[in-house]
């Protein structure tokens, strides 16, 4: 199965910078902010063009912005589609550029 090929940075659109997901690079497990029409297939290829690493493995979950209220009623943050990355064992992803 062949993906269509679109640019890189069009399907992966900024890494996820927290707690959970810093700890998670310990285990070689990346996770980033994801176009939400993208697929598995071309998450990985992105990830491998950009960064230049074998990707193993790739997990996406879709979530729901939160419903938020203000005094002018109720709105909803955006909701995002993530993509958790497994690189090949002994490789890294250098997220904070140094």
């Amino acid at each position: 199965m062949v993906a269509i090929h679109k640019p890189a940075h069009d399907i992966i659109l900024k890494p996820v910078v927290s707690e959970k997901s810093y700890a998670l690079s310990d285990r070689g497990q990346y996770t980033f902010v994801v176009a939400p029409n993208a697929n598995k297939v071309q998450i990985k290829q992105a990830i491998e063009e950009i960064f230049k690493v074998k990707v193993t493995n790739v997990n996406t979950l879709n979530r729901d912005g939160k419903r938020k209220r203000s005094r002018y009623g109720f709105g909803q943050r955006v909701s995002q589609k993530r993509a958790i990355v497994t690189v090949a064992e002994g490789q890294t992803i250098d997220i904070f550029g140094n």
